[in-house]
Formats: structure tokens, C-alpha cells, sequence
């Protein structure tokens, strides 16, 4: 046991960037396994049961809040993104972590703890779902996503604040201003429903996604790079 106190104590203090180790909460896993051991906690058992014999809430003024803040969270993460490095002097065939207190690599490193931070409040989108009884949304998928999410966000935000792997933030953020701004439409009422034509392309940009990150990311493994594989 002291033999993986020694090994959990070196990853920390030592492969953690200097920049993030005392943001909120970066210190170490606990506070984040805590909140998603809760979150799964409240979507299989004490939300269904606290929901059992009541109707369901309608949360229509608050889930547009929701969704137009989600909006402006993302175009917020694109622009930081973007002058974090990736139209200031970021390369897209390797880009190593920027260790050093120049002011560009701490904007990136601040935009990578929003992007962890945005992850922990979609886990809203459950909770909602939950409260307005549509829990035939809420499926293992949408569990695992949820809550993988803000693992990988975690550990970008702990050891990478930085260099080749934001690209998939800058990019993914992009993908949730138009997701969220399409939830934003559908909750003003179906008098919206003409301006969502757009909405059968919303999966494939979703997957297009997901191949360009996979072979930006990928790259890296085949090519002399000063990033950790």
C-alpha cells in the first residue's frame, strides 16, 4: 500500500503543471471522483426514486438559462482556444506543452480548466432529464460520456493545460455551440421547429469531429514530438 501512496504522491507532485496545481480542483482526483460518484448516485437511484410519485418539474425558463449559457461557455472556449495558441503560433503537426510563464501559454492553461469546468456542468443535461421524468434519455451511453468527460478533461487540466491535445477542446466547443444552440431553439416552443432544418447534420458534424481529432491526436505517435504520448 505505501508502495502506491509513494507512486500516487510522484505522478502528482511531479507530472502535474506547475500552472494548474492549486486551481480549483486540481490538488487531486478526490474532489472530482467525489462529484461524479454523486452525480451517478442521484441518476440511477435517489433521483428515479425521489421522482417516483411526484410529476415532473417543467424547468422550461431555466433549461433555455441553461442552454444559452452553455452557448456562451463555448463560444467563450473557441476564442481562448483560438488566441491560446491555435491561430498564435500553435503547429498542428506538433505541438509540445509550454511550461514557461509566457502570458499565451497561461491563457491556454486558464481555457483548459473552463473546458474541464464546462464538463461539470453538463452533467446538468442528466439531471435534468431526470427531474422532468424522461429517464429513457438517460442511457449507459449518455452515463459513460458524462461521466468519462470530465475525467479526461481532469487529467488535461491537471498534466497537459496546453500544446497539441487542446485542438480536441477548441473543436469540440465549437461542435457544442451549435448542439447547445439547438436544444436553446427547440426549448422556445415548437413555433421554432422551421429554423432547426439544420438539425440532420448535427450527427455527421459530430462524427467529422471525432476523426479529425482522432488522426490530429494520433499523429503524434508516429513523428519525433516533444509531447507525451
Amino acid at each position: 500500500m505505501s508502495t502506491w501512496v509513494e507512486y500516487y504522491n510522484y505522478i502528482m507532485d511531479t507530472k502535474g503543471h506547475p500552472k494548474t496545481r492549486d486551481w480549483f480542483l486540481m490538488s487531486g482526483p478526490g474532489p472530482l471522483l467525489t462529484i461524479l460518484a454523486t452525480y451517478l448516485y442521484f441518476c440511477n437511484s435517489a433521483g428515479p426514486r425521489y421522482m417516483k410519485d411526484r410529476k415532473p418539474y417543467e424547468l422550461k425558463n431555466l433549461i433555455k438559462l441553461y442552454n444559452a449559457v452553455q452557448v456562451g461557455l463555448s463560444v467563450f472556449l473557441v476564442y481562448e482556444g483560438l488566441q491560446g495558441g491555435w491561430v498564435n503560433g500553435y503547429r498542428f503537426s506538433c505541438q509540445p506543452v509550454d511550461y514557461t510563464d509566457n502570458p499565451t501559454a497561461n491563457r491556454m492553461a486558464a481555457a483548459v480548466w473552463w473546458y474541464f469546468f464546462c464538463k461539470l456542468t453538463e452533467l446538468l443535461d442528466t439531471v435534468f432529464f431526470i427531474l422532468r421524468k424522461k429517464t429513457n434519455q438517460v442511457s449507459y451511453l449518455h452515463l459513460y460520456h458524462h461521466t468519462l468527460m470530465p475525467i479526461c478533461a481532469w487529467i488535461g487540466a491537471k498534466f497537459l493545460p496546453g500544446g497539441h491535445g487542446t485542438l480536441l477542446g477548441v473543436i469540440n466547443s465549437f461542435i457544442h455551440i451549435i448542439m447547445y444552440m439547438y436544444y436553446l431553439i427547440t426549448s422556445m416552443g415548437p413555433q421554432y421547429q422551421k429554423y432547426l432544418w439544420w438539425k440532420k447534420y448535427l450527427t455527421a458534424m459530430q462524427m467529422v469531429q471525432f476523426c479529425i481529432i482522432a488522426v490530429h491526436n494520433i499523429q503524434v505517435l508516429f513523428r519525433t514530438c516533444d509531447y507525451p504520448k
